[in-house]
């Protein structure tokens, strides 16, 4: 592993917007300076000023490009390449740096590490021992623990990219993972103006997906089914109380910006619905920076289906099937299975197109995923698209046996999709369960420490994808998730039975985890069942009663 001094402060006095600037200013002017705190292998340690802002905006120069595109057809966007004699156009990526932290790092470093790409890590200080620092070619201590000091300063992870590779080429690539500044299209701009591949989807299409109002816009424009409700954000609370009357009760206020379950309330009259509604907007702009609301229909008792889409840059669209993530706690997906227990062919036909229409719609390029509610009587409803790799791909992996990271890669690099529609088969039955340092019985509070002990099952079919070891400190300062326990099995009832033979015998010391609480669930005779999951399944089976510690 290669270690690095990087530079503790930059002062790069350049016009706002100037890339050509701040390019030649960070390779020909940096200050190094020593760092204060003792690292382990010397790491030392930076922090990128530009000008007065902490988080700099590029505007981009492809947005219009981009519009333009997406009214092209995909025919007649291969059709001007051939007129020009053009083939694809790939660019070998040869280093990437990864973006993020934790199981989701170790992950894309795996990934890269097996088609022979070299990886940079990057870490805050309270990560320095972590397992992707240690995995990767190359590391840059980026800044302190809060994540807005860290992972989520777009010019301090600019700047990494930049250093790594003697100041000259840098990295080929950045992956974001999930969360973070993966679906920030002012990081992903500001890549593509910094003249490194950002391995998602354009500035454009994250901007249309990532507001919720305008995602079911253009889905509703794409004859995409969506959940009925307001045609775009609420002026006030009396809009959103007509409209509500003419759908009917009960109706869910969502946050245009929210995500990770947060920013929704459920009103079941127009008196909750009300009094709710100043309170939602407020909630909103505290957690997102934007007060602004929406309406839908709240679809009693749902399943929550999402299909796993590809796309490359022409034109060309798939998906791999679907995953269930009905099983949530706080709208928060705790067990993952693919494919959905109650789905027919025809149905998966249905969504698999409607997906694959969302992705063409935005001229979508890479992986992303298409979430649906699927109502007991088989409608399905558009709810938003993840424009990333979503913590759930492994089971999809394990189905279809495509390296979702690799085929990101592959596609960022200008390849088109190997694969058609009719080469995806689904095999066998994959279930994952998201393992949390989390004490379940205690309204679910995160419990970071140290592990002592950590036992984790093998045997034909069972994964574990984590970033903790014995004597690990899980910090506190970020997501509880500390691993994912994956099983494959020929059928449904098989990968079930590998579940509850894995789940007895992981052991985690030290911390408590959530363990206990899959192992209630796998017992559980309408989860064996498969056919009665909804989203409230938790509260509905009083799960949290039957934990044992």
């Amino acid at each position: 592993m290669t270690c690095f001094t990087f530079v503790e402060t930059f002062s790069l006095k350049v016009r706002k917007s100037n890339l050509s600037a701040f390019r030649n200013s960070f390779v020909h002017r940096f200050k190094v300076l020593p760092y204060k705190e003792t690292c382990r292998n010397a790491f030392s340690s930076w922090r990128l000023e530009y000008g007065s802002q902490s988080n700099f905006s590029v505007p981009s120069t492809s947005l219009a490009t981009e519009q333009h595109i997406v009214s092209s057809s995909s025919s007649a966007l291969k059709e001007k390449l051939v007129e020009k004699g053009q083939k694809y156009k790939v660019k070998p990526i040869k280093k990437v740096l990864v973006a993020n932290r934790g199981e989701i790092a170790v992950r894309i470093i795996r990934s890269c590490r097996e088609m022979g790409i070299e990886t940079v890590a990057i870490y805050s200080t309270a990560d320095r021992n972590a397992l992707h620092v240690a995995l990767a070619d190359e590391t840059v201590c980026i800044g302190e623990p809060s994540s807005k000091k860290s992972y989520l300063d777009i010019t301090s992870v600019l700047a990494a990219a930049e250093i790594t590779g003697c100041l000259t080429t840098g990295a080929d690539a950045v992956h974001p993972g999930y969360g973070f500044l993966s679906e920030n299209s002012v990081f992903s701009s500001s890549c593509e103006e910094m003249g490194v591949t950002f391995i998602g989807p354009s500035p454009f299409a994250i901007d249309k997906m990532g507001d919720k109002s305008t995602a079911k816009e253009t889905m509703l424009n794409a004859g995409v089914p969506c959940v009925p409700g307001s045609n775009g954000i609420l002026s006030d609370a009396e809009e959103a109380v007509r409209i509500a009357e003419n759908i009917g009760y009960p109706v869910l206020l969502k946050a245009t910006a929210g995500g990770g379950g947060r920013g929704i309330k459920l009103a079941r009259n127009s008196e909750e619905l009300r009094s709710l509604y100043q309170m939602c907007s407020a909630e909103a702009q505290a957690a997102f920076g934007n007060g602004k609301l929406y309406l839908e229909k709240f679809v009693e008792a749902p399943r929550h289906v999402e299909i796993q889409v590809f796309a490359d840059k022409y034109g060309n669209a798939i998906h791999l099937g679907e995953r269930d993530c009905s099983i949530q706690r706080r709208n928060q997906k705790l067990v993952e299975e693919a494919p959905c227990p109650v789905m027919t062919e025809e149905l998966r036909a249905k969504m698999g197109e409607a997906a694959v229409n969302a992705a063409k719609a935005i001229n979508y390029c890479g992986a992303g995923t298409v979430e649906f509610l699927l109502s007991a009587a088989g409608e399905f409803y558009f709810m938003e698209m993840n424009t990333r790799i979503q913590v759930e791909h492994p089971i999809t992996e394990q189905i279809t046996g495509i390296d979702i990271v690799q085929l990101q890669l592959q596609i960022a690099e200008g390849r088109p999709l190997p694969y058609r529609q009719s080469d995806i088969n689904l095999k066998g039955h994959a279930i994952e369960v998201r393992v949390n340092c989390e004490e379940p019985k205690d309204n679910f509070r995160p419990v970071p420490g140290q592990v002592s002990s950590l036992f984790v099952p093998g045997g034909l079919g069972i994964r574990w994808d984590s970033h903790i070891y014995p004597g690990y400190t899980i910090a506190p300062n970020y997501d509880s998730m500390i691993g994912k326990l994956i099983v494959w099995g020929p059928t449904r009832d098989q990968a079930i039975r590998k579940m509850k033979r894995a789940l007895n015998e992981m052991n985690i010391v030290g911390v408590p985890s959530t363990i206990p609480l899959h192992r209630a669930i796998f017992n559980n005779e309408k989860f064996i069942q498969g056919k009665e999951i909804y989203t409230n399944f938790i509260e509905t089976e009083d799960i949290l009663s039957q934990v044992v510690g």
